[in-house]
């Protein structure tokens, strides 16, 4: 018996035998399958980069409308990838998150409302959360020496909300981060600064920004170690700040608080304006005899001492001077050119009295 194909499948040819054209038919089929296929991908992909969308989903360009989108406090990159996504910002999570990591300022997104547009690319709406211009905030902007009252309608004004809402919620401002040490009275703990607010702030979140941004200066001026160092309350460093406040330039606080602790320590009224004129409301620069003859605990020409507290808001300029005056004699001091900020200083009252003829002369 001939072993010549033994170990071979039925269906193999001889080697060398010719192989059956019908395999190479095959193969050609594959290959046009394969390309029909390609073709088919290709045309799908061309179609989706058409519409801004390509492997990571992506919009092309600056988008149009508005939309406004929330970060909260916490959200990672991707976290408001999702949020931009789902409010039709960008054309996925994916997108936002490929620019933002290309960006290394994208991580300085903060929390807070933006007003975004809707179709935008994953770079264009990186780019944008970056603009302050695109921040939805409200701002309120309090001043140095402001009264309480003064702040209360800024605040009104820049929120929306009624000033009898935050009067409300002034009235409960010991809850809301009011130093015990102020004795329940809200004048001098409106810290000045320039707030932002998001749309939807509360009467109580806005007063309870304006304390804890003063405790924050109260701290970076060591408020109560320095009061305790010189022998006073905490509220009375406030106190005197508020009257270098009221009284003074900045260049002057530390020279006028020394005239304060001198004249404390002299036992001499402090006879200062600013405080009859919070007596009053007024801000009057002149005061007539009638005025100063006001019947006020905070009437310095009548009541020897400090009033009862801050006559304004004071800043952490005016806080820092109270707790650190300049060294020296002087016992009284005068805007003798009020127009050009200048203020001079005497020890004794003759000297006085010539600085008050030369703001008479300067006053006209």
């Amino acid at each position: 018996m001939s072993h010549i194909g033994l170990g071979m499948t039925y269906d193999e040819p001889p080697p060398g035998s010719p192989r059956p054209q019908r395999r190479r038919s095959g193969a050609i089929a594959v290959l046009v399958a394969l390309l029909a296929l390609a073709a088919i991908g290709v045309g799908a992909f061309l179609g989706l980069r058409s519409l801004g969308i390509t492997g990571t989903q992506d919009f092309e360009g600056e988008g149009s409308g508005s939309v406004v989108v929330v970060v909260e406090p916490g959200d990672t990159l991707t976290a408001i990838g999702s949020t931009l996504a789902g409010a039709g910002v960008v054309a996925s999570t994916d997108s936002f998150v490929s620019a933002a990591a290309a960006e290394p300022r994208a991580v300085s997104i903060a929390p807070g409302s933006y007003e975004m547009r809707e179709g935008m690319s994953g770079e264009a709406a990186v780019v944008r959360m970056l603009d302050p211009a695109s921040r939805v905030v409200k701002r309120v902007a309090v001043p140095e020496g402001w009264r309480f009252e003064r702040t209360i309608a800024a605040a009104a004004e820049g929120t929306g909300l009624s000033p009898e809402s935050l009067e409300e919620s002034l009235s409960r401002a010991g809850s809301l981060g009011l130093p015990t040490y102020a004795e329940g009275n809200p004048e001098g703990f409106l810290f000045p600064a320039t707030y932002e607010f998001q749309p939807d702030v509360t009467a109580d979140e806005v007063i309870e920004s304006m304390l804890s941004r003063f405790d924050q200066a109260a701290g970076d001026v060591d408020l109560e170690g320095g009061a305790e160092a010189r022998g006073l309350t905490p509220l009375q460093v406030v106190t005197i700040a508020s009257l270098l406040q009221g009284e003074s330039a900045p260049e002057d606080y530390d020279k006028v608080a020394r005239v304060i602790y001198n004249r404390l320590d002299a036992g001499m009224p402090l006879q200062f304006d600013s405080t009859v004129n919070y007596a009053l409301g007024t801000s009057d620069i002149q005061l007539s005899r009638d005025q100063l003859d006001t019947d006020s605990p905070y009437n310095t020409y009548k009541v020897k001492g400090l009033p009862p507290g801050p006559i304004n808001s004071p800043g952490e300029a005016a806080l820092q001077a109270a707790l650190s005056p300049a060294k020296g004699s002087w016992l009284y001091f005068v805007a003798t050119d009020p127009a050009n900020g200048v203020t001079e200083f005497a020890t004794s009252y003759d000297d006085f009295l010539q600085l008050k003829r030369k703001f008479q002369a300067n006053a006209g």
